[in-house]
C-alpha cells in the first residue's frame, strides 16, 4: 500500500536527517498528529504536504513515494 511506503519512507528520512517528528511538523508546517499518522501508514497526504516534507527532508516527492 502507497501510503505504508510513504510513511516508512518520511520516518527513514526524519531519522537520518536528525529530526524529531514534532521538530519536522513544525517545520514542514503541519500537525505533529499528522505526521504521526503519515509515518503509521494511516495518513493520507495531499502532494503538498509531500511536498512540504520533502523540502524539509531534503529530497524529492519521488524518493518519498519510492518501493524500497
Amino acid at each position: 500500500m502507497i501510503s505504508e511506503i510513504v510513511g516508512q519512507n518520511v520516518k527513514k528520512k526524519r531519522k537520518e536527517s536528525g529530526f524529531s517528528q514534532e521538530q519536522l511538523a513544525l517545520a514542514a508546517g503541519i500537525s505533529p498528529t499528522v505526521l504521526r499518522a503519515i509515518e503509521r501508514g494511516d495518513g493520507n497526504p495531499t502532494v503538498k504536504t509531500l511536498g512540504k516534507l520533502a523540502e524539509q527532508l531534503g529530497t524529492t516527492v519521488d524518493e518519498l513515494t519510492k518501493k524500497g
